[in-house]
């Protein structure tokens, strides 16, 4: 969410600014030896075109640290953060193409999240952190969030919070009649809190059971519009054998069991205990669907960053030897090279890569490539309006494979 400037030969990450601007700059952090610094726009000398009032009042320098493009109008915000998608895919893999970000189902960019979690002051202050910081900023509301979630966070103040709570939860469960607001202690584990989601997908709407606390999509109209384009990314055929990686609860999951049919078969991995545990449940009625619990890397055989041991992990002999689609979705930092490495030789027809980075889709990208595939296309979707991030779909084939 920064904009890249130079002052004397430094590089400075200066935010709440956009690209062509002339700006007066206040230093954040940073050291008269540091490589880099950053700061804070604090006033704008001339202004680009796409600079609109923020909706939010606590948007600004030195206030809210959620959004970062409040100030962008929404269809510039879509061109940079294709810009940045293509950007990395040409420095990192060496692909040039041009990416269009294509919108969700919300208003203006506003009104689309379903869980915020709200931090908690020592002196029981609720509302968001400041950008960079511990400091907690009692937030009128939150405007990309569904009113519910300001309705919560009213009650919430009024009822007070008690002592040793660090955070407040709020989620807007699609499957469920009531908010649901979370007390998360400072020193102990949060209880599970089962709860439902309804998914609309092409072969209906299906419920699914989630963690309070775990991983969901929290843009409202992300679950349908990611599980329609992996569907169609994947293109599964009945018969076939798909491994679904870094699975979650299955939202991808559930639906690819079912487009493999009688015969065919699916394998979910997912290495939260919690997130295993709905997964069971979410796929109880797919007969051709196992869950495989465990890291995505441990079952591969592939050596975890900074461990020592001797020889190389042993491969799980519950994973197959081949597969015909390959999804997954993994964390912020990618799978990395040994996972991707580990993939390839399944030789797979298709994989389908769920990204949350654009520098780790183009890097493992990079792996894909050196081992055979081509990366045949990529969509980019707006899920985190007001924010710099981008969800990606991207498919790859084997090299010379014939499309379709």
């Amino acid at each position: 969410g920064h904009c890249v400037a130079r002052h004397h030969g430094r590089v400075v990450f200066v935010r709440h600014s956009l690209p062509g601007e002339r700006v007066r700059a206040r230093i954040t952090e940073g050291s008269p030896g540091d490589r880099f610094l950053r700061a804070d726009a604090v006033a704008v000398l001339t202004a680009s075109s796409d600079r609109v009032g923020p909706p939010c009042p606590v948007a600004g320098p030195g206030m809210c640290g959620g959004c970062d493009f409040q100030h962008v109008s929404l269809r510039r915000q879509r061109r940079l953060k294709g810009e940045v998608v293509a950007e990395q895919l040409s420095r990192l893999a060496g692909l040039e193409r041009e990416v269009e970000v294509e919108p969700l189902d919300d208003e203006e960019g506003l009104r689309y999240r379903t869980r915020v979690e709200f931090a908690v002051s020592p002196e029981g202050t609720i509302g968001l952190r400041r950008h960079r910081s511990h400091d907690v900023l009692a937030v009128p509301g939150c405007p990309i969030a569904v009113p519910e979630v300001d309705e919560a966070l009213a009650a919430a103040r009024e009822d007070g919070v008690p002592e040793g709570i660090r955070a407040v939860d709020v989620v807007v469960p699609s499957g469920e009649a009531d908010t649901v607001l979370v007390e998360v202690p400072a020193d102990s584990p949060t209880p599970p809190i089962p709860l439902r989601e309804e998914v609309a997908a092409p072969g209906g709407e299906v419920g699914m059971g989630v963690d309070a606390r775990g991983f969901w999509q929290v843009h409202r109209a992300a679950p349908r519009a990611f599980v329609t384009a992996v569907l169609e990314a994947a293109g599964v055929r009945p018969g076939e054998r798909v491994l679904d990686l870094y699975c979650g609860v299955g939202l991808f999951s559930l639906h690819l069991a079912a487009a493999t049919g009688e015969g065919g078969q699916l394998l979910a991995v997912e290495s939260d205990e919690r997130a295993v545990g709905h997964l069971r449940e979410n796929l109880a009625g797919q007969p051709g669907a196992l869950v495989l619990p465990g890291r995505v890397d441990d079952l591969l055989g592939v050596p975890r960053k900074g461990r020592r041991r001797r020889g190389r992990p042993a491969r799980s002999e519950l994973l197959p030897p081949s597969a015909d689609v390959v999804v997954l979705d993994p964390p912020r930092t990618g799978a990395g090279r040994g996972v991707i490495e580990a993939l390839v030789p399944l030789r797979a027809r298709r994989i389908v890569y769920v990204a949350c980075d654009p520098a780790a889709l183009a890097r493992d990208t990079a792996h894909l490539l050196a081992g055979g595939y081509d990366l045949v296309s990529l969509r980019a979707f707006d899920a985190f309006p007001m924010t710099h991030h981008v969800e990606c779909v991207a498919v790859l084939e084997p090299r010379g494979a014939v499309l379709g």
